[in-house]
């Protein structure tokens, strides 16, 4: 079994019903008396989340209101770890008390964090926001009174993308849960996974689920007002059910259900009349300078009078995480996708989830006979176990380069693994394969598909649960096979443009705009030529710019400047972002674009203080929140079958990743697992068995064991059963059916043959 620290904690999974306890002493990690209301019935501090959207043309500024109430008899502080956009610039944080609005600060992360806890200890009510990933964020609000209320209010800007004549506006509900790879090494935060040498911030990326069938207890209302600049032509949401109040250019949607639950993305597409946008420049001049947003349109789609050959590599996620409908719609896809291939393609097929399997020894021509094979292959697969994804990453982009060939690699998964970083930093060292991703669920890990596109220099494409597969299979060959626009770059024509970025252009595979940020460090006006390969042939195209000395509108240019930059920077050492160990020029690089342009990012944070009132009761009982778990996703796939789950549930101090995850935890602690029963934690087992074990000297003093008993009710009859036994009571929640206490070593045995006792655990 790993070394256990003694500043890690103690979560269990929260795939049982239990309100789990969790322990340390370290600043920023779980303190002493912590609990996860994870058992479907308990009650939850976050009750809703809000959504405000306000778009206008390609530009949306989005308002998230989380509202937290402690339903508990002491004071809590509640802890939310929630996705945002991968794309979207956080450039605000309010606290709302009653009639007082606190407006966060931007600092460096490490010292939001000592304003918070300092905060936090002294009793005034507190809001931390910290970035784990750009679409991975952590609030904490202590210092929250029983029956108070405190909402806090997140504002992001971000650009919507637009392609064939469509916007597309999309907000992500949940984070899902991720294989995490590597050997534990302990935890700084409340997930259900423990940090690893491979992902060090798991705990912090990984909430822990609702039971099957229960529900987190807290849900969404979303509300988009629309202004489209242009008359309407199509609105719709293909994932939820809206109300929409149209206008010529305005609407208004709405969610039907005002509480609806967190478990899928919400996605609203509208189309605009006529032949859609045109070239478009957006500029704004304050005293930090000149920013702009170019829009360009790609050229029409011209037949192209010679196909050449590509050597294709189909990678398919077989891990738990697809178990079911997800891994059915991949199939769908990929096998609409080999019906395409032309005869004179190469092809294989590599799945993985803790394995790699590759179908060919090299890729084959697409013959009848080796595309039956591969049907067949296909159809075999299943979704199981974990995400060891890097491996198929490198079976996929490594080898040699044919001369003759294209290599195009294209991934179906959802990408939830906690290695994102690291995995791109992989990609990034192929240049002689493009890289088509596809997402495939209802709450994939948009970050890691965008960006496996981007270094890749390929296209993505999401498939919902209910989406059309032969569509997508369709958009990929003629991307593939045709696209708009290659080899593009722009000539500035003598402009006075600085810091622009993408720095590489990408390939235009679709109808949608080359988008292009950056700086103008003098007014002026000129000619831009946009330059690129057309089936072949060389295209270019001149637009008219105007940089003016005075423009007061679209503000927003700067914080998404900003964070374009902060992306650019990100992206030259991702390995070392991935192991908590970026290249220190290039971190402090990003944390001074963050303080100078009020931007959330990796290493500062948003830190809201209310300085007038003092709570009594001592340090906050920290609570996590749970999530749902996304629509489709199988919990068996995800967490294994319930009679492991009785075992893999405890998330002991530093065990290793569970769940996809639970065959690893099974090789890993067999003594353990056989040890324990359904109902006691391992520690509780081995000690009632086989007496000291080295672990009871945190739990036990003066031969008496301080415990958590989770229990089928408590009523004033089973406290007093629990009472006869000695069982001294020293924290009963006011609701929920927990209780903490402390009892004689020799009447554990006895507590556990109570009928009305379902789960025994230590409390450290």
């Amino acid at each position: 079994m790993p070394h256990i620290a003694k500043s890690t904690m103690l979560v269990f999974l929260p795939l049982l019903p239990l309100l789990v306890h969790a322990v340390s002493a370290a600043p920023g990690r779980i303190t002493e008396g912590s609990l996860i209301t994870a058992d479907g019935q308990s009650p939850c501090p976050l009750k809703h989340t809000d959504v405000k959207a306000e778009i206008s043309g390609a530009l949306g500024r989005v308002t998230v209101t989380q509202e937290f109430r402690n339903p508990f008899q002491v004071k809590i502080e509640a802890v939310y770890t929630f996705p945002l956009p991968p794309d979207a610039a956080v450039d605000d944080m309010t606290m709302l008390i009653g009639d007082r609005t606190i407006r966060a600060k931007i600092k460096r992360r490490e010292e939001a964090r000592a304003i918070y806890d300092a905060a936090r200890k002294s009793g005034h009510m507190a809001g931390l926001l910290d970035q784990e990933r750009p679409n991975i964020f952590t609030q904490a609000v202590a210092n929250i009174m029983p029956g108070a209320k405190v909402k806090i209010a997140i504002s992001y800007v971000e650009t919507l993308p637009y392609e064939s004549g469509q916007y597309r506006f999309e907000f992500p509900m949940v984070v899902g849960p991720r294989y995490i790879p590597g050997r534990a090494t302990g935890s700084q935060g409340g997930g259900w996974a423990p940090d690893t040498d491979q992902v060090p911030d798991a705990s912090r990326i990984t909430p822990n689920v609702t039971p099957e069938g229960t529900r987190a207890g807290h849900d969404i209302s979303i509300q988009v007002n629309l202004d489209a600049g242009m008359p309407l032509d199509s609105l719709e949401s293909p994932t939820h059910d809206t109300s929409i109040r149209p206008g010529p250019r305005q609407a208004v949607v709405r969610l039907k259900d005002k509480a609806v639950i967190p478990n899928k993305d919400f996605i609203l597409k509208y189309a605009v009349a006529g032949r859609g946008i045109g070239d478009a420049v957006l500029t704004h001049h304050d005293e930090r300078g000149g920013f702009f947003t170019l829009l360009l349109q790609p050229p029409e789609r011209v037949a192209v009078s010679e196909i050449l050959p590509k050597e294709l590599i189909f990678v398919l996620d077989t891990s738990g995480s697809m178990s079911g409908f997800p891994i059915e719609k991949a199939k769908e896809a990929m096998l609409l996708a080999l019906d395409g291939l032309n005869p004179q393609d190469t092809f294989n097929l590599i799945t993985f989830s803790g394995d790699t399997h590759i179908l060919f020894p090299d890729a084959v021509l697409a013959t009848s006979e080796n595309l039956r094979e591969a049907r067949a292959f296909l159809q075999s697969r299943y979704g199981s176990g974990g995400t060891e994804m890097m491996k198929a990453i490198r079976a996929a982009l490594g080898g040699g380069e044919s001369r003759d060939r294209v290599r195009v690699v294209c991934f179906m998964t959802d990408g939830e693994v906690g290695n994102d970083l690291e995995i791109l930093a992989e990609v990034q060292k192929h240049s002689n394969a493009r890289v088509f991703a596809f997402g495939i669920g209802s709450s994939v890990n948009h970050f890691l598909l965008d960006n496996m596109a981007r270094y890749g220099r390929g296209e993505v494409e999401y498939i919902g649960l209910n989406d059309d597969g032969s569509a997508a299979a369709r958009r990929f060959h003629e991307r593939v096979r045709n696209p708009l626009l290659t080899d593009v770059s722009i000539d500035w024509g003598g402009l006075p443009v600085a810091d622009i970025y993408p720095k590489r252009i990408p390939d235009v595979f679709s109808a949608k705009p080359v988008m292009i940020s950056g700086r103008y460090t003098a007014p002026g006006q000129g000619t831009l030529r946009l330059r690129g390969k057309m089936a072949g042939h060389d295209f270019t195209r001149e637009v008219r710019v105007d940089f003016p000395a005075a423009a007061t509108s679209h503000d927003v240019l700067a914080t998404l400047w900003a964070r374009q930059r902060v992306d650019d920077l990100m992206g030259q050492d991702l390995a070392g972002a991935q192991r908590g160990a970026m290249r220190k020029d290039l971190q402090e690089q990003i944390v001074q674009l963050g303080l100078d342009y009020r931007l959330m990012t990796q290493f500062t944070s948003m830190v809201a203080v209310e300085e007038k009132t003092v709570t009594e009761g001592g340090e906050p009982l920290r609570i996590e929140v749970p999530v749902e778990m996304p629509e489709g996703v199988s919990y068996e796939g995800v967490f294994g079958d319930r009679n492991r789950l009785a075992h893999a549930a405890l998330r002991y101090q530093g065990a290793m990743a569970i769940g996809a995850f639970a065959d690893r935890l099974m090789v890993a602690t067999p003594a353990l697992v056989r040890a324990s029963s359904t109902k006691l934690h391992p520690w509780i087992a081995t000690l009632i068995q086989h007496g000291a074990s080295g672990h009871e000297a945190q739990f036990v003093r003066d031969g008496k064991a301080a415990v958590q008993v989770y229990l089928s009710d408590t009523s004033p009859e089973t406290l007093a059963e629990l009472r006869r036994l000695g069982f001294e009571v020293t924290y009963l929640p006011k609701t929920g059916s927990i209780v903490a206490g402390r009892i004689a070593v020799e009447k554990l045995e006895a507590l556990t043959q109570l009928s009305e006792v379902r789960y025994i655990a230590p409390r450290i």
